[in-house]
């Protein structure tokens, strides 16, 4: 049995559909499984070994180039060839960071449309590149690229599955008439589709009433990681150092967890925030706006680092410096692979009771939450750990052994590689 994963590159940065996507592949193959990972619109950029196939589908600037002008659809092969090279789609993915969801709307309509839509040449290419592998299963990356899943069904004649990976957020961020028009390609393209898989509960069901998907067909594969290179953290006893570990914007939420250090800091307490992850040239204001409310509040340079975007590496020795993890989104969030790594180096996580964020600390005992209507909460919540060190020690304890024992890599590719074999089976 071969299996076709499709992932959808993030314009150059870390993201983590791209790493669970590449961590997947990865251990599947480990095990022995015929899997392809084949990238889609950018190179994959992970924090681990690439395993993703050389040669590139649906490449970033020739999907735009073919819906901004009808001449880029007739383009000969070798010019397509030339606009997918990597080195170039790497170059302009750092442009794509100033991109904004509200100005895709057209073009994430278009893909969606499938063979009716600008792109129908990619999709054409697609079909042709995948024919000779005869793939037995194809893994759609997202919604987003359900408008495909009729054509490379009865092209290729192998079941379909998606992926549900946070797609409200951007789908709902489009202005109308893309908005309902997406969701409306969303739910007839979903008759095409096998299965769909859910990184969590929670997210199963509200992209089953959401997006109008059967349920019956939503299978929750619990998210797995790499955990045998993680260890215990054992930072210094002061300061008492929270973490931020995600996307530097503001729907992660930097701006909250700083304003529960300036309330921590105004009752005399010694604590600091020390920040890690990607930050867009569009969002650099924001991190410039962060630093200004802080020091307008009287708390000092010293007590908030931005670290910048890290290897996995330096990820690792930089929970080690923590004493607890919070990312304090703003928006629901479907995933939250921070919590996990954050739980498996035996940092507590301190988080927003929405979305994913209770399922995971119930599931592994490694964290509280906080009410995010009362976003002052937040404080008195890192307050109550800093005092109790005993319970931030059985927080990370019980929540390290959890992880390691439900949420690894290889339980991860047992559940999808079993839903994979009863697709093929029927």
């Amino acid at each position: 049995m071969r299996v076709i994963h499709l992932a959808a590159g993030a314009a150059g940065m870390y993201c983590g559909s791209c790493l669970h996507d590449n961590r997947l592949v990865a251990t599947l193959c480990a095990q022995g499984r015929d899997v392809l990972l084949v990238p889609l619109y950018t190179p994959l950029r992970t924090d681990e070994q690439d395993v993703s196939e050389r040669r590139l589908y649906y490449g970033g600037l020739n999907v735009y180039l073919q819906q901004a002008a009808a001449l880029f659809r007739h383009t000969p092969r070798f010019l397509d060839r030339l606009l997918d090279a990597r080195m170039l789609l790497r170059a302009l993915g750092r442009l794509a960071g100033r991109t904004r969801p509200a100005e895709l709307g057209a073009l994430t309509v278009s893909v969606l449309e499938g063979a009716a839509g600008a792109q129908r040449k990619e999709l054409e290419r697609l079909i042709a590149g995948l024919r000779p592998l005869r793939p037995s299963l194809i893994h759609l990356p997202n919604l987003m690229f359900v408008g495909v899943a009729g054509a490379l069904k009865s092209a290729l004649r192998a079941p379909i599955v998606c992926a549900l990976a946070g797609e409200d957020i951007f789908l709902d961020d489009l202005p109308e008439p893309h908005r309902r028009r997406a969701l409306d390609l969303i739910r007839a393209g979903a008759a095409d589709v096998d299965a769909f898989d859910a990184p969590t509960a929670y997210y199963a069901w509200h992209a089953a009433g959401h997006f109008g998907l059967p349920i019956e067909r939503i299978h929750h594969i619990p998210m797995g990681i790499r955990v045998e290179d993680f260890s215990v953290a054992d930072p210094p006893r002061a300061p008492f150092t929270i973490g931020y570990l995600a996307r530097v914007c503001p729907a992660k939420g930097l701006l909250n967890l700083a304003r529960a250090l300036i309330k921590l800091y105004a009752a005399g307490r010694d604590a600091r925030v020390r920040a890690a992850g990607y930050l867009g040239p569009a969002d650099r204001p924001y991190l410039d706006g962060v630093r200004e409310e802080l020091a307008a509040f009287g708390v000092p340079a010293e007590a908030f680092e931005y670290v910048g975007e890290v290897t996995r590496a330096e990820k690792i020795e930089f929970l080690q410096t923590l004493h607890v993890l919070s990312v304090p989104t703003k928006y629901v969030e479907s995933k939250g692979f921070y919590v996990l790594e954050a739980i498996a180096a035996g940092v507590p996580v301190v988080q927003p009771a929405h979305g994913s964020f209770p399922e995971l600390i119930a599931a592994t005992g490694g964290g509280l939450l906080y009410d995010p209507r009362s976003p002052e909460t937040l404080a008195g919540t890192l307050a109550r750990l800093m005092d109790d060190e005993p319970r931030r020690r059985r927080l990370a304890e019980q929540g390290r052994a959890a992880v390691q024992a439900s949420f690894t890599a290889d339980r991860a590719a047992d559940a999808m590689w079993r839903l994979y074999e009863q697709l093929v089976a029927r």
